[in-house]
């Protein structure tokens, strides 16, 4: 045999072995009927699943997953066939994963020593839509440990700079930490844990990927093996010397379509394209990103700290902070105006009052932003304020949460003292309009304002006035008044058969794309992800089905989907990608529907956790009786329009319903004249199943009790 298929063989068997031996030795201890699962996933043991469709649920399963391992290893002189056998490692890696679940949950934690494991699927459905959006353009997983800690930690800070999602596995995440990258799930930069076994956690992600996104059926190795190959955008680092095993699990990366790149000196045991050698940790992100075919959109920004979407998540607290806006104490408010072309100096940056060096740690702050533009609307002014949020917290070392007037900045100690200052605010804003909406933004200057009263100024005799016009025209806006709805086909990229109608009263299912988003994506990119559909031929109002919503929705999903209604869960639903945040079910006993979402891990009165809900709604999917759907969808009046709207909701978990109560009680007020509508849905504190939840709608008088039967 050759080098490398004599070290895949070597590891692929090393791991079989360790494998049938920990299964036994956990049989033994704990009985066959001991029961086991990774944590908040709908998708069993995700790897055995996903290729041969078993459902683990018990050690008694593990047995005769080890025997598919084991007939995996043929040690034929076959690169494919070692390819395979790379296959057998990454499943004994997920099976010694697992067992540490065998034990109290806590005990994982002390045998990882550092990093988070297994990746929960909330997770991955709320990472999406950076994906899709090319946010988080590639995922790179580095392993080992470099011989110089500051290359690994260097290539590592470089990927964070580029927004990839990075995991680590082995000593590389000391050496990282040593070299100051900043590590967490919010910084994009995720250790797994030091055993090389660890990294089944991200092979389980891609994997998982393909089920949640993709409705690649369990057991379908091969479109499972497309799928990751032309869909997941991963690649491999290794960092020092590789032994058997890491080779052997650098093989089932490959087998999945992820090309592996190692610091040392392969020769002639390379296979371009899928395994090479970059000595040059100068190289190593720029090959990676090659043979991914990943391109990186530079933005250069004249800013003291570093930009990206890495940064999105970054929490900082009060200790570290050195100054503050916060409209709590001090007037706040974020405004985009449309001017005419002579009202507006392009890059003109204007400050009114002191900077963040005058020694307070509190300051009000006005931002003002004109700008002009031969296509510009007053209906993109709203679109572009929402970006706000994004792009400062893109900035390292700032933290940005709310809009409008009602909103709070942290900056931190760290990046004050690497300078930054007001004025960097106000350049990624242009730098950023300029950017992302050229194609409507000719020329933009922005005002920011620190002084009390001037802010003042700005807030009561700008701001409020043309918020409150603007929440008038959209008050105004539903379906019936506009001429046109809009697809919306971003998460294609990873849910094929997926498309989404885009209208006043539903946003999309993501909770990102509302009606004027689309819009704004349509006249930035005629040709891009959101196409119109002009409103004819109205087939049924009550479900809301359209010959011309029809067409579009065949054409955009090549045929996979022929027929949808807007307003109906149980007639031709929309299709569901995955990532949306939230699901509507039906709860049959209570002829009513649940609600949930993705955050919430436990049990629902309809006998399914989020995640086994999802399991059957997602991937681009029509599931009568389910529906995927955003957060503030719930509250419009054409919420399952179609079965009664929302009298039909019986139980959404309690954080849930806390933050949409506001806006559903005011819809029930309007549609049914039912006053404090969501203190007639029960939660999680009062009920998760069916009987219970039967007695309090009966307690509470529910009008769902008076309802027609749905089926």
């Amino acid at each position: 045999m050759s080098v490398l298929t004599d070290l895949i063989y070597g590891g692929s068997n090393a791991v079989a072995a360790l494998t049938e031996g920990a299964v036994n030795d956990a049989i033994a201890k704990y009985g066959a009927e001991k029961e086991i699962a990774f944590p908040d996933t709908a998708y069993f043991f995700p790897t055995i699943y996903a290729a041969t469709g078993v459902k683990v649920k018990t050690l008694g399963d593990l047995p005769a997953c080890v025997g598919v391992l084991k007939s995996l290893i043929t040690n034929q002189e076959d690169l494919g066939q070692a390819l395979n056998a790379g296959l057998a490692t990454a499943v004994g890696a997920e099976i010694l994963e697992g067992l540490k679940f065998a034990e109290p949950k806590d005990s994982y934690e002390d045998a990882r020593v550092a990093g988070i494991g297994f990746v929960p699927d909330p997770i991955i459905r709320s990472l999406g839509v950076p994906l899709v959006t090319g946010d988080i353009p590639g995922v790179a997983v580095v392993l080992g440990k470099a011989e110089n800690g500051e290359d690994a930690a260097r290539v590592v800070k470089d990927y964070q700079s580029k927004g990839i999602l990075t995991f680590l596995v082995g000593d590389v995440i000391e050496q990282c930490a040593d070299g100051g990258v900043r590590m967490g799930l919010e910084f994009r930069v995720i250790p797994l844990g030091h055993d090389v076994t660890s990294v089944i956690h991200v092979v389980t992600v891609a994997i998982r990927a393909a089920l949640i996104f993709g409705n690649v059926q369990p057991g379908d190795l091969a479109a499972l093996l497309s799928y990751t190959k032309d869909r997941v955008p991963a690649f491999v680092n290794t960092f020092g010397a590789i032994d058997n095993v890491v080779v052997s699990a650098g093989a089932g990366a490959i087998a999945l379509g992820f090309p592996v790149v190692v610091d040392i000196d392969l020769g002639e045991n390379q296979v371009p394209g899928a395994l090479e050698s970059v000595t040059d940790h100068e190289k190593t992100v720029a090959k990676s990103l090659e043979l991914r075919n990943i391109k990186i959109k530079s933005k250069e920004l004249p800013i003291p700290v570093a930009f990206a979407a890495a940064f999105e998540g970054e929490i900082i607290r009060k200790a570290d902070m050195k100054v503050e806006f916060w409209s709590a104490k001090n007037t706040t408010c974020e405004l985009v105006l449309m001017k005419d072309a002579g009202e507006v100096e392009d890059h003109k940056i204007t400050l009114i009052g002191p900077d963040i060096d005058s020694g307070e740690t509190e300051y009000a702050l006005a931002t003002l932003i004109e700008v002009y533009g031969k296509k510009m609307q007053a209906d993109f002014e709203s679109v572009i304020e929402r970006k706000i949020h994004s792009w400062y917290n893109y900035m390292e070392g700032v933290m940005h949460t709310g809009q409008r007037n009602q909103f709070r900045i942290r900056i931190s100690n760290d990046a004050y003292e690497k300078g930054l200052r007001i004025r960097h605010f106000a350049e990624v804003l242009y730098h950023m309009i300029m950017d992302e909406f050229d194609t409507v933004v000719d020329k933009c200057q922005i005002t920011m304002v620190t002084d009390k009263e001037q802010a003042a100024k700005i807030l009561n005799e700008q701001a409020m006035p043309r918020y409150n016009q603007r929440d008038d025209r959209l008050a105004s806006m539903t379906d019936e008044s506009v001429d046109r709805f809009y697809t919306c086909i971003l998460c294609q990229s990873f849910a094929p058969a997926h498309c989404c109608v885009v209208t006043p009263e539903r946003l999309g299912l993501c909770g990102a794309v509302s009606w004027l988003d689309a819009k704004a994506t349509y006249e930035l990119n005629p040709n891009g992800p959101s196409q119109p559909i002009m409103k004819e031929g109205c087939l049924d109002e009550r479900t809301g089905r359209y010959e011309n919503v029809d067409k579009m929705v065949k054409e955009a999903t090549h045929g996979a989907v022929e027929s949808v209604t807007l307003y109906s869960i149980l007639e031709d639903p929309m299709t569901s990608c995955g990532c949306f945040e939230c699901i509507c079910g039906i709860e049959p006993m209570s002829n009513g529907f649940i609600v949930v979402n993705r955050e919430y891990a436990g049990m629902t009165p309809a006998g399914m956790t989020f995640g086994e809900l999802a399991s059957c709604t997602g991937g681009g999917v029509q599931t009568p009786g389910y529906m995927g759907h955003g957060r503030h969808f719930i509250s419009s009046k054409k919420f399952i329009h179609a079965e009664g709207g929302i009298e039909r909701i019986v139980w959404m978990p309690k954080e849930l319903k806390d933050d949409v109560a506001p806006k559903l009680n005011k819809t029930a007020k309007e549609l049914y004249g039912i006053d404090n509508f969501t203190d007639l849905i029960a939660d999680e504190t009062i009920c998760t199943d069916c009987e219970a939840l039967m007695e309090f709608l009966q307690e509470k008088n529910h009008p769902v009790l008076s309802m027609d039967p749905l089926l």
